[in-house]
């Protein structure tokens, strides 16, 4: 059984920890009496974060950086180590995103998306590294749906969340006999991300990926939430490497999930 009571007192680091999926990550654990620490570029959106946390008791750090800038992310890992003594929970959530057909995609808008969300990755988990609890830290990489799922119009977010899912896998395997555990959550529909509303941003396209789910409804953000405490917990301590969809059966549906392409 999950005994949310072990995360008491741990140190839980959250990059892109102050809006959508990820701020729910990091309210979850903070709720659970983790200390968190919240990493974004915007000033506002952090301390906006850090001040909901706190209401729910917990001991809170804001940093503001940008993943794609391997120092300002070194500074925090290490700020929050110097802290807290180091870091148990990792979770790599930062993510950039928009729509557009490949034949009209610049290559700085397909480089943009490649370096937050695929080199921004790695820069989190290489900065993290030498602060990591060794054994039993746990890490959690935010995935999409697009890793394994080719999606027209989205050729930037497919290359990047493929390459964030074999990150996954590979450090698994370096970093396991240190007692390292490295996973991914895929999140499907989820209400409340920016990333559904630019991917559904009508009524009409909103309908169609409802009518597309198993489960015939979104997520919530605890949907994803609930999962990464799960996965960092010792319920999960023989889970690693594994790339999880949380997504209400969306991966099913295949691309037909979003429609055609235009």
């Amino acid at each position: 059984m999950l005994d949310k009571s072990e995360f008491i007192g741990k140190a839980v680091f959250v990059a892109g920890g102050t809006s959508g999926i990820n701020l729910g990550i990091a309210q979850a654990f903070a709720t659970a009496g983790a200390r968190v620490a919240v990493f974004s570029r915007s000033p506002e959106r952090g301390d906006g974060a850090v001040a909901s946390l706190r209401t729910l008791g917990a001991e809170v750090l804001g940093f503001v950086g940008d993943v794609r800038d391997m120092a300002s992310v070194q500074e925090a890992m290490a700020a929050t180590a110097e802290a807290w003594g180091g870091i148990d929970v990792l979770c790599s959530g930062a993510a950039g995103n928009f729509v557009a057909p490949a034949a009209m995609m610049s290559p700085n808008g397909f480089k943009s998306v490649m370096d937050i969300d695929l080199l921004g990755s790695f820069h989190v988990l290489r900065a993290a590294y030498p602060f990591l609890t060794k054994p039993g830290a746990s890490i959690i990489n935010i995935s999409a749906p697009q890793a394994s799922i080719a999606t027209p119009l989205q050729a930037h977010v497919c290359a990047a969340k493929a390459g964030v899912d074999m990150l996954t896998r590979v450090l698994a395997m370096e970093w396991g006999p240190e007692g390292i555990r490295v996973n991914s959550i895929v999140p499907g529909p989820i209400d409340g991300t920016e990333g559904m509303a630019r991917l559904t941003p009508t009524r009409e396209s909103r309908e169609a990926v409802i009518r597309n789910l198993p489960l015939r409804r979104y997520g919530d953000l605890t949907s994803v939430a609930k999962v990464a405490v799960m996965l960092s917990s010792s319920i999960c301590d023989y889970v690693t490497g594994v790339v999880l969809p949380v997504d209400g059966g969306a991966s099913l549906a295949g691309p037909g999930l979003f429609g055609s392409p235009a």
